[in-house]
């Protein structure tokens, strides 16, 4: 594997949708320059964490800002923890003031920023690892993959026993969690 770390923009600097744009030139310049590294530009795998896991849902389904950066198709998006994939439904539940400073107090800009908002038929494969300790996540990644199921796009839920920041530490670490990444990882790309 060739292993790219990724950084965009942070609130108070770039709202999410800014962020994502970020993402989207950095994934156009990692496409266009694989080949100097070693990679492969036709077999990619997109990751994030948390808000990063946000950016990455909401650029795996936003064609528009796909489009703007030359972005070309990937073999699958995984999201590690992430409870913003309904944003407008995550804003009416009495959200904390980590989403309220996020994603303000704009049903439009909502909606924008909302990946369950913008997926269609063609996106996809998702790995989704939720944490089965907090109360949001898991249930967001499921309701997610339902909608994905109704549009025929594969996404897969893996609930996990750890909390939000170990999700990502323990990823890759010998353990059931890390072989059933590495797994779903191995499908995507065939």
């Amino acid at each position: 594997y060739v292993f790219v770390s990724v950084n965009t923009r942070l609130l108070p600097d770039a709202d999410p949708i800014e962020q994502t744009q970020d993402l989207a030139r950095a994934l156009a310049f990692v496409q266009q320059n694989a080949r100097r590294w070693g990679g492969d530009p036709e077999r990619m795998i997109l990751m994030g964490h948390s808000a990063g896991a946000h950016v990455a849902a909401l650029l795996a389904v936003r064609n528009d800002l796909r489009r703007a950066a030359g972005v070309r198709p990937w073999d699958g998006t995984i999201l590690l923890d992430t409870a913003a994939l309904d944003v407008a439904k995550l804003m009416r539940d009495r959200p904390s003031r980590l989403y309220r400073d996020a994603f303000g107090a704009d049903p439009a800009f909502w909606a924008a920023a909302s990946p369950i908002a913008h997926f269609t038929s063609g996106e996809g494969p998702f790995l989704i690892v939720c944490s089965s300790r907090r109360r949001t996540t898991c249930p967001a990644a499921r309701e997610f993959a339902r909608h994905g199921g109704k549009l025929g796009v594969a996404t897969s839920v893996l609930s996990v026993p750890l909390r939000h920041v170990p999700i990502n530490r323990e990823l890759g670490k010998p353990s059931a969690y890390t072989e059933a990444v590495d797994d779903w990882i191995d499908r995507a790309l065939r």
